[in-house]
């Protein structure tokens, strides 16, 4: 399957689902990139509107999970502290087989919206804090919310 038509099912269940909630949404077609600098120029938003979505795994002290873990595409991820959130020990980044059986979707297309019941989806509240509006990838690498 390539790249573009694996994410096609997230992405459309994404737009129903914010469709069905009546959320004010619209959807942005660009060139098919995966960095977040370079799509929030494409966008035109500030790099820290961008949701960016981590597929992560978290483990020790009996825990075993998977977590989305979303946040500003200006800030780096403290795996760290996720793991203490989840209560495990370590996270590290899921595998790309992972974040394609657990998102349907490549590196870099990845929504922050959680399709699977294997995988837990923890928000860093900065990202709600600082823009009245935010963006992200839409499932696919040429599209945006």
């Amino acid at each position: 399957m390539t790249e573009m038509a694996k994410g096609s099912v997230t992405h459309q269940r994404l737009i129903a689902l914010l469709s069905q909630e009546g959320a004010n949404f619209r959807v942005v077609t660009h060139e098919a990139v995966g960095k977040c600098e370079a799509v929030s120029e494409i966008r035109g938003t500030a790099l820290g509107q961008g949701a960016k979505a981590l597929v992560c795994k978290v483990k020790g002290n009996g825990v075993n999970q998977h977590v989305l873990a979303i946040l500003a595409a200006d800030q780096q991820a403290d795996l760290s502290q996720l793991a203490s959130h989840i209560g495990g020990l370590r996270a590290s980044l899921a595998s790309p087989a992972e974040v394609d059986e657990l998102t349907g979707c490549v590196f870099g297309a990845i929504p922050p919206f959680s399709f699977h019941p294997k995988l837990k989806l923890v928000a860093d509240p900065l990202l709600f804090e600082r823009f009245d509006e935010i963006a992200f990838n839409a499932g696919m690498l040429d599209k945006s919310v």
